[in-house]
């Protein structure tokens, strides 16, 4: 058993040494990573004749013969398998993974005279960190062209020149292939002196040369325009092209700083000119850059609005680039559209109102004003070699492969929601179907999904939970009964009170529709489980494991192990959620941590504000935000059950506490 972590952080600390992967381990009695003990695994089964050397020669000759049907043995590399039916698998697995986010009628396309494909991903197709090499590549306008003829067409990015302020040269790219180090040069803006401005968000971009069409990145030693796209574990691509105070642009590098020059790239990431002419790291200030004035040859804006304009309908092609928007060893700072690109869909809904919005993302996208504006929205993954024909396959409504989960070029009517059984416990299950019709004149695949609601809790519970669903196709006409199993322990949620799982006596709604927001059908499902009892704080309580919160986060409590709940401003708190204060408790005492100046903790009662103040914990500074310290308070005693309220008065972390 192989398990790789993720990149990001969790509560403060890299999940590749989060304590969390410890429970993984109780999962197995064998050694996660560990070659010495597989192989000693090996020759203990020959030894005890449970594996034979036969058994292991068929698993190697499986293997090879894979490899060796592929070409890679090939002198020139070549494949041996059917290229055409390779080619239709990648098409319809391109095209089933589309989800139509929203269509007012602008979709399917029915044979316009005149297309405008758009945007920054409307004539490239991506490939990211693990991806396969594509035997070749059919981009959005590559397949919309062939079903239209020729497209207008703009990727819709600023081509630019910069010149260096005071001097009449300006940067430039080698217009070979291999390109050459970007250095400054005497002349005129020609076309070795523009490059293409690709906005991915949060200031982020990246440059093209116009001279060969390669991306300009850093090679350790200065920059180059050599690359076809962002790539590599260290992505040396991403720039930001920052405009000073006195309206003068400098360049910074902003590709991942823990590369091999880590100490230089921190403190000097902005760009100089050297006296060789080319440009190199150099500068820890925006102010001590080289200086360069900001030229715009041709406005992305204005061009794709001009090919816009007068169009039957517009497909505007924006998203993510794997390597700089989602790699592992990175965290987005929110989900929006890079600026640029989201100010580009505006423009062209401006211009054309049959504006079709193409978002290709792996990764989840905010589209508020989308949503709300724009006439169709389509989302794709970075879809692989057949992108640009699965896309043409999908807006023109063949489809010869259906659309994913959302709205459909045909329509489905679902029929009354039937259950196996009106109760069910923990270890049980129950049975839900449902008839699903399709209305429409075409023939159709619709993604049927059960939710679930819990109408009464302990806790907040979700408003709909997915618990299953079933792509079924439809002929125009024809029904088909669609059944999901439910089990009762598949309603089991995590008690933060008792640290186990448990489920609830309550009473479940059903709901199957197409989306959890086109719910067609209800039910009712009685579950027999357990009611939770009232907190009890007497015992030591983990402050993570908190019922609510107003601005407070969860940080690492130490390197090693452990999770702290940590304000950052006055005012901030959490609650922990009908807790049994019996006859009343006498005292408070928890554990800080506070790397700043003294601050308070108010513990109240069923209101953070105008609740009735039991005490006013005094935290003293401890110098470090994992050196704890120990506090009690002498509390006011008031009885019963109640919501309790920790207050905080300013930074600082909590990792226990207890209520005696």
């Amino acid at each position: 058993m192989s398990v790789m972590a993720s990149y990001n952080l969790i509560n403060g600390r890299p999940a590749t040494v989060s304590p969390d992967l410890d429970l993984l381990r109780t999962w197995t009695d064998r050694p996660l990573v560990n070659p010495a003990a597989t192989i000693a695994a090996i020759h203990d089964a020959l030894d005890q004749g449970l594996l034979t050397p036969a058994d292991i020669d068929d698993t190697v000759k499986q293997d090879l013969a894979l490899r060796f049907h592929l070409g890679e043995f090939d002198p020139d590399g070549g494949v041996t398998a059917d290229e055409a039916a390779n080619a239709r698998l990648a098409r319809e697995a391109a095209a089933e993974s589309m989800v139509l986010l929203k269509n007012t009628g602008v979709l399917p396309l029915r044979g316009p005279t005149k297309v405008a494909v758009l945007g920054p991903l409307a004539d490239t197709v991506h490939s990211d960190r693990y991806g396969g090499n594509a035997p070749y590549q059919v981009t959005p306008r590559q397949g919309i062209a062939e079903r239209v003829g020729d497209v207008a067409f703009s990727e819709g990015v600023d081509r630019i020149a910069l010149r260096q302020t005071g001097t009449g040269r300006y940067l430039t790219g080698g217009a070979g292939p291999a390109g050459a180090p970007i250095r400054v040069f005497g002349g005129a803006a020609g076309t070795a002196a523009q490059f293409d401005v690709f906005d991915w968000g949060n200031g982020v971009v990246t440059l093209r040369s116009a001279a060969n069409g390669r991306t300009v990145g850093y090679n350790w030693f200065g920059f180059v325009n050599d690359q076809a796209q962002p790539n590599g574990w260290f992505v040396q691509q991403q720039l930001k092209l920052e405009r000073r105070a006195d309206g003068n642009t400098v360049i910074r590098y902003a590709g991942y700083e823990a590369a091999y020059d880590r100490a230089l790239s921190l403190r000097t990431p902005y760009l100089v000119v050297q006296a060789d002419g080319t440009l190199n790291l150099g500068a820890a200030t925006a102010q001590e850059a080289t200086p360069f004035t900001r030229e715009v040859i041709s406005s992305g804006v204005d061009t794709a609005v001009a090919a816009a304009t007068g169009a039957d309908a517009a497909v505007v092609v924006v998203g993510s680039m794997p390597f700089v928007n989602g790699r592992e060893d990175h965290d987005r700072p929110d989900r929006n559209l890079a600026e640029g690109q989201a100010a580009l869909v505006r423009a062209v809904k401006a211009a054309n109102p049959n504006t079709v919005v193409v978002v290709e993302n792996s990764y989840p996208t905010a589209l508020n004003w989308e949503q709300a504006n724009v006439p169709a929205l389509l989302w794709t993954s970075h879809g692989g070699q057949e992108t640009g024909h699965a896309l043409a396959d999908v807006l023109f409504g063949d489809p010869l492969h259906p659309i994913g989960p959302g709205p459909s070029y045909t329509s489905f009517r679902y029929g009354t929601l039937r259950t196996g059984a009106s109760t069910v416990d923990q270890r049980g299950t129950v049975r839900v179907g449902v008839d699903v019709t399709n209305t429409g004149a075409r023939a159709g695949d619709e993604v049927v999904q059960l939710y679930t609601h819990q109408r009464t809790s302990r806790v907040e519970q979700p408003v709909k939970a997915l618990r299953g669903f079933q792509r079924v196709r439809l002929e125009p006409g024809q029904t088909k009964r669609v059944m999901f199993t439910l089990a009762g322990s598949d309603l089991r949620f995590w008690d933060v009170t008792r640290d186990r799982w448990v489920v609830e006596d309550a009473t479940h709604d059903l709901l199957v529709g197409a989306s959890s927001a086109d719910i067609r059908a209800t039910g009712q499902l009685r579950v027999r489980g357990e009611t939770i009892p009232p907190r009890d704080l007497r015992r030591t309580t983990r402050a993570e494991h908190f019922d609510g919160n107003r601005g407070t986060t969860l940080l690492d409590e130490a390197k090693a192990g452990g999770t702290s709940v940590a304000a950052t401003a006055a005012g901030q708190w959490v609650r922990y959620t009908d807790a049994d204060l019996g006859r009343g408790p006498a005292a408070f005492t928890g554990r800080f941590a506070n790397a700043g100046a003294a601050t308070t903790v108010q513990v109240r009662l069923d209101d953070p504000v105008r609740g009735p103040l039991l005490a006013t914990l005094a935290v003293p500074p401890t110098g470090d935000g994992y050196a704890y310290t120990t506090v009690t308070a002498a509390l006011a005693r008031i009885p019963g059950r109640h919501d309790v309220y920790l207050v905080f008065g300013g930074p600082v972390r909590l990792a226990t506490f207890t209520v005696s």
